[in-house]
């Protein structure tokens, strides 16, 4: 299960009525570990200068590893996100989750990161079965 929904917010998206709001705050209990690490590369975005930043770091372990794939693998959690945080998700190799201003989204630094040939830079025998 990616999310651990309280009965009455259950009972409100079952009518439709859910803001995001609600919905970020649910996503914020179920998966502390993802949002630590999204909230890490959006406070690191927001301080800097540069189009984008990224995390890095190999979970410590599986549980906080699934965490992390079920808040990017899903589109819902992913867009809420971005619209929470005002940026613009990317992923690579189950752990690498980098964070880019939306003006940059057309930016060189974007295309290179979510390329074929970036992920295949990426890659390394440690993380073969990340």
């Amino acid at each position: 299960m990616s999310l651990d929904v309280p009965a009455d917010l259950l009972a409100r998206a079952e009518s439709g009525e859910v803001s995001d709001a609600e919905f970020v705050a649910c996503v914020r209990d179920s998966l502390p570990y993802a949002w630590q690490v999204i909230s890490e590369v959006a406070a690191d975005l927001e301080g800097g200068a540069a189009d984008f930043a990224d995390h890095a770091t190999p979970p410590p372990s599986e549980k906080e590893r699934g965490q992390l794939l079920r808040a990017l693998a899903s589109d819902a959690i992913r867009g809420g996100l971005e619209r929470h945080f005002g940026m613009k998700l990317a992923f690579q190799n189950c752990h690498r989750v980098a964070a880019f201003r939306p003006a940059a989204v057309d930016s060189d630094a974007y295309r290179e990161f979510i390329s074929p040939a970036g992920q295949l830079r990426n890659q390394s025998p440690a993380l073969r079965d990340c």
